[in-house]
């Protein structure tokens, strides 16, 4: 029995364990919402917090510490840049795990983890993915008006050729 044995395993060895948290803290950094399965959002909370104080620290030593956890220098930016400052007079609980329901093969209780304040960026996102579908239809409407033009076209120079093949006929 784990008695008082703290964190999670996940199932995993423990490098891969390690590996896979990096990857969804480093995700969560970047996407600031990512969708994952209720354990695996419980055991990266507390490294995400620990990544944001960091970044709310700001200075050269507390940089050097996130890259070396985070997988991207994007991340790592994105980190000191916009999610420290975002969240500078906040102690603590930054993240929000939202139960969604289970995943379809095995059963598993799936969660959204989002940072707090990612509202807009995600309302941003929504905007941006409806005005590209409407410029999608948009254009592919237009597209098939123009085939529909000129089959009609063409259409009409069949008829034309045909009238015109019926009175060569005629005459002879």
């Amino acid at each position: 029995m784990r008695h008082k044995v703290a964190g999670w395993k996940l199932g995993r060895n423990t490098a891969h364990r390690r590996s896979l948290l990096r990857n969804l803290v480093t995700s969560l950094i970047l996407e600031e919402r990512i969708e994952t399965t209720v354990p695996k959002a419980k055991a990266m909370r507390p490294r995400v917090e620990k990544m944001i104080t960091l970044g709310k620290r700001g200075d050269l030593a507390a940089r050097r510490q996130a890259h070396a956890y985070l997988m991207t220098s994007a991340a790592v930016d994105k980190l000191f840049d916009t999610i420290g400052p975002r969240f500078g007079d906040r102690e603590g609980g930054y993240l929000r795990i939202v139960r969604t329901g289970w995943q379809k093969g095995d059963g598993a209780d799936k969660a959204f983890v989002e940072l707090l304040g990612s509202e807009k960026l995600q309302e941003e996102k929504r905007e941006k993915r409806a005005e590209a579908r409407a410029k999608r239809t948009a254009e592919a409407k237009k597209a098939m008006e123009e085939s529909e033009a000129q089959q009609g076209v063409a259409s009409e120079q069949a008829e034309d050729e045909d009238k015109a093949k019926a009175k060569e006929g005629k005459k002879e």
